[in-house]
């Protein structure tokens, strides 16, 4: 057995798997990257324990949880933890490194496992991903790609990542597209909590003197709120403008949003929540192409009337460089076209 002190953040790498001891919902709200969840109460026997000990006290809370928790933990033994070799290293967490990840550390010690518990659990990894986006987000040196609805600008920051540059695709750690339009079939956003992981774990491997390339966002994407420090560095940071054709940017978004049609129902529902802004005659024309999928014409009319008057006034606004922006004249968003602007953003002057 290793005689450790205590287990930091910082030395979660020394050791062969993490293990989440709490419960299921604990675990997909957020958990360390790379942990599995081997609840030693899952939720439901989580609320009886804390039921009896409201109503009981804490004597009888802990000889009932006692027992639910032996049991949990023989089944892990016999199911998850039944092909490890004897020098395998766990680290095991719970909410704050208490009674959960300890009883499980104590077990596995017993086999004779060199098992350890995680000081301060989840809260000090919690603690430490804050403490990374706050050090690290005023460091970035930001090369912001802009471009109207439909330019294709998570695929060039993807042709920019394939060629070895630093991107963080705020879209994909967010899974949603950032428009009204942009939540992906079938694919739940994360929890704030989750995305802020995603985030800070994004940003670990970068070099801080290298540009990193992202894409000018909202202060939402979803339901899911930037940080405000990301936010300000963004908007002052320096503009790469995508200034695609409008035939090129309806090619691009009938291939990229061609799923919207699959569901013509959902997708009239959604732009139910225009009226306001586009009038009831505008909006029920729309959902009539929605119901028919039509999607050409709903999709040129949208970008025309009104995600382009949006884009055209928001920029100027929130972007302190604008005026100085870079510009990439763009008439093909298909593969090769995409290549392009990935070649021609690589010939502007770094940051």
């Amino acid at each position: 057995m290793t005689h450790r002190g205590l287990v930091r953040v910082a030395d979660i790498d020394d050791f062969d798997v993490m293990i989440d001891a709490r419960s299921p919902s604990e675990y997909a709200l957020d958990h360390i990257p790379g942990a599995i969840n081997c609840p030693v109460l899952d939720d439901d026997e989580r609320r009886t324990v804390g039921t009896i000990y409201k109503q009981t006290g804490a004597f009888e809370a802990r000889r009932v949880g006692g027992a639910m928790v032996a049991a949990n933990l023989a089944r892990h033994l016999n199911e998850r933890f039944a092909d490890k070799p004897p020098d395998w290293k766990p680290l095991v967490y719970c909410w704050r490194g208490g009674l959960r990840s300890g009883s499980m550390v104590a077990w596995l010690r017993l086999v004779g496992w060199d098992a350890q518990q995680l000081a301060g659990g989840y809260k000090s990894f919690r603690h430490d991903v804050i403490d990374r986006l706050a050090v690290c987000i005023p460091r970035l040196r930001l090369q912001v790609i802009c471009g109207a609805t439909g330019s294709a600008k998570t695929r060039v920051l993807q042709a920019l990542a394939a060629r070895g540059e630093q991107v963080l695709d705020l879209e994909g750690l967010a899974r949603h597209k950032g428009s009204l339009l942009g939540a992906l079939p079938g694919v739940p956003q994360p929890s704030q909590k989750a995305f802020e992981t995603q985030l800070a774990t994004a940003l670990k491997p970068f070099d801080l003197e290298r540009t990193v390339y992202v894409e000018g966002e909202s202060a939402r994407i979803g339901r899911i709120s930037l940080p405000i420090p990301l936010v300000e560095r963004m908007r002052g940071g320096n503009c790469i403008e995508v200034v695609a054709t409008p035939e090129a940017r309806l090619e691009y978004l009938l291939r990229d949003y061609a799923y919207l049609g699959d569901n013509s129902e959902s997708l009239a529902t959604q732009l139910g929540m225009l009226k306001e802004m586009q009038g009831k005659e505008t909006v029920a024309r729309w959902q009539a192409w929605a119901r028919t999928h039509a999607l050409s014409p709903l999709f040129e009319e949208l970008m025309r009337l009104h995600y382009d008057p949006h884009y055209a006034r928001s920029q100027a606004r929130h972007f302190a460089k604008w005026e100085a922006r870079h510009r990439i004249a763009a008439t093909d968003l298909s593969d090769t076209g995409i290549e392009a602007i990935a070649d021609a953003v690589l010939t502007l002057p770094p940051v």
